[in-house]
C-alpha cells in the first residue's frame, strides 16, 4: 500500500522527499514507543540497557530526520522556533506564555 494520497507520478520530486522524510519521522516515533515500552516491562537490566541504547538511537534518527525537514520542508523552522526549548505552558505559548488574561487590557495602552 502506498503512503501516497494523490498520485506519486504526479508529485514532484521534492513533495517525494518531504513524504519520505515524514513517514520516516513517524517510523523513528513509533519504534522510540516500542523500545520504551519494552524497557519499562523488562526484568533483565541488561537487556533494559540495551533496548533503552535502542530507544535512544531512534531518538537520534528522529531528531536528524526533524532537522533536515527544518531545513527543507516551509514551516518547520518557524514554528520549531517559536516551540522548542521555551520555558512556561506549552499549551498557552501563542497566548504569549500567560495562561490567563483577566485584566481587560487588550495590549493597546491608554485611550485618551
Amino acid at each position: 500500500m502506498s503512503n501516497y494520497h494523490e498520485p506519486a507520478e504526479e508529485l514532484s520530486i521534492q513533495a517525494r522527499n518531504y513524504s519520505r522524510a515524514l513517514n520516516s519521522l513517524k517510523e523513528e516515533i513509533e519504534a522510540v514507543d516500542w523500545y520504551h515500552q519494552r524497557v519499562d516491562l523488562t526484568e533483565d537490566e541488561e537487556l533494559s540497557e540495551i533496548m533503552a541504547h535502542n530507544r535512544d538511537e531512534e531518538i537520534e534518527h528522529a531528531c536528524m530526520t526533524l532537522e533536515w525537514l527544518r531545513r527543507n520542508m516551509p514551516g518547520w523552522d518557524e514554528e520549531l522556533k517559536n516551540y522548542l526549548f521555551k520555558e512556561g505552558s506549552i499549551a498557552h505559548h501563542e497566548d504569549g506564555g500567560e495562561e490567563e488574561n483577566n485584566s481587560g487590557d487588550l495590549g493597546i495602552g491608554k485611550i485618551k
